[in-house]
């Protein structure tokens, strides 16, 4: 720690200034790249995989093959905040997030290696599905870890505007991926599936070094620190994944509610909303790539915004206007696209990605103080990850409800009202939890606390 660290009342280090600008760097820049990896898994299961991986199903069924695929890397995440939540609570954050950027690089830079269905047969999509579920595993731990080494290094008065500095991670590795596959997009078509797709994924091998030599150089959470000092003294707490689900089962409910527009409403006006708009509509790929640039650009601009006024009126408030405001713009946002005209197809997708950035802004501050610090990796990890699983199936779940309602956007507009409003009501449940929360002393130096549900 740097000469100008801090001791609150608590008796725990915060971090100082040279210090927390260091490890905000380090997670926002380590937490984009993470997230290059996972984002480019979407976009081409939306354009590339159904084709190359699929191509004796028909269209349609091809692409729901393909988000089947796409939901393999959801469905492991819960595995991955078993693994990493253990890890982190009991080994270190510093040590969770190393293992998943080396997961995460690995698997990602191998499916730009994979032969494709005409050349192996079926272990193409099976090796597929693998690599996915490889990278799932290891996002099951990253945002929790670098959420958690942000926010625990941090003061808890500034955690509303400290925490959307790794969410920015989100729209930049949502812009890198988009905008790598927007610049092999312009390859002829021969080109393009033949090897161009395969460039960004092959990337993830040089973004590996980068991204390892960041997390080398994040020093460990303060509140691990006295964790651990606690153990030597009073011998180690009990399995923190199983004292999260005794202890704070009906916190962890609230978070996944929470937490379920931020994932499965960016996916759905993402990855489902790039392949409704090319298979659907017959708008041309390069127009819903931009689109989603765009969008996320703003998403930038609104996280930033979202940061600062939670700082002001509280994370949870935040959160639960940001999915009040996501119920109004939901059949908006489908209006605009299914005009076909590219003007108003990018604003329709940058509008919707745009209002359900509000509550993604501060989810972190929601959800990481509302648990002990003794088992917090491993609650907030499965917490958001379970919520991960519901969001990884929303692509598939829209591109149903599009064959049920043959084509049209109604059905796929009244799940993100849903969506919407979990993320709502979640919000506004959490909102007396954290103020009781935030009146106790830190775990360290006070009793065990009795189960909360």
């Amino acid at each position: 720690m740097s000469s100008n660290s801090t001791t609150p009342p608590t008796g725990r280090t915060v971090a100082g200034t040279a210090d927390i600008k260091r490890l905000l760097s380090a997670a926002f820049i380590g937490t984009a790249l993470e997230w290059y990896d996972y984002f480019l898994y979407g976009t081409a299961a939306a354009l590339v995989f159904n084709k190359l991986f699929f191509p004796s199903l028909d269209a349609t069924t091809a692409t729901i093959a393909s988000f089947v695929t796409f939901a393999v890397g959801f469905a492991a995440r819960p595995i991955g905040a078993a693994i990493f939540g253990h890890i982190g609570d009991r080994y270190g954050r510093k040590a969770a997030l190393i293992i998943t950027v080396v997961m995460m690089g690995v698997a990602t830079g191998c499916i730009g290696l994979l032969p494709s269905y005409d050349t192996i047969g079926i272990w193409a999509p099976v090796l597929l599905a693998v690599l996915r579920f490889v990278q799932g595993i290891s996002v099951g731990g990253e945002w929790s870890g670098a959420m958690l080494l942000t926010l625990e290094h941090t003061p808890k008065e500034k955690h509303g505007s400290y925490s959307a500095v790794p969410q920015l991670g989100s729209p930049v590795g949502t812009l890198l991926s988009s905008g790598a596959f927007a610049l092999v997009g312009l390859l002829p078509d021969d080109a393009f599936y033949a090897w161009g797709w395969r460039i960004p994924f092959l990337a993830a091998f040089g973004l590996l070094v980068f991204a390892l030599y960041l997390r080398l150089r994040i020093e460990e959470s303060p509140v691990f620190r006295a964790m651990i000092e606690d153990a030597e003294k009073n011998g180690p707490a009990p399995a923190p994944l199983v004292e999260a689900f005794r202890k704070t089962w009906g916190r962890m409910i609230i978070s996944v509610l929470a937490a379920f527009l931020g994932i499965g409403g960016f996916f759905l006006l993402t990855t489902f909303m790039i392949s409704y708009g090319t298979e659907q509509l017959g708008i041309a790929k390069s127009v819903m790539l931009n689109a989603t640039l765009l969008a996320a650009v703003a998403e930038m601009v609104v996280i930033y915004i979202g940061g600062r006024i939670a700082d002001r009126v509280g994370p949870w408030k935040v959160c639960a206007v940001g999915g009040v405001l996501s119920v109004l713009v939901a059949f908006p946002v489908f209006w605009l696209v299914d005009t076909g005209q590219t003007a108003l197809v990018i604003l329709g997708v940058t509008l919707g990605v745009a209002v359900i950035s509000i509550p993604y802004a501060t989810i972190g501050a929601v959800v990481t103080d509302l648990f002990p610090e003794t088992f917090r990796y491993s609650a907030v990890a499965m917490s958001y990850n379970l919520s991960g699983v519901l969001g990884g199936f929303v692509p598939l779940v829209a591109a149903w409800l599009t064959g049920v309602t043959d084509g049209a956007s109604w059905g796929v507009a009244l799940l993100l009202v849903l969506i919407a409003a979990c993320t709502a009501a979640g919000s506004v449940l959490a909102g007396p939890l954290l103020g009781s929360r935030s009146a106790t002393p830190s775990e360290h130096t006070s009793a065990p606390q009795k189960a909360t549900a």
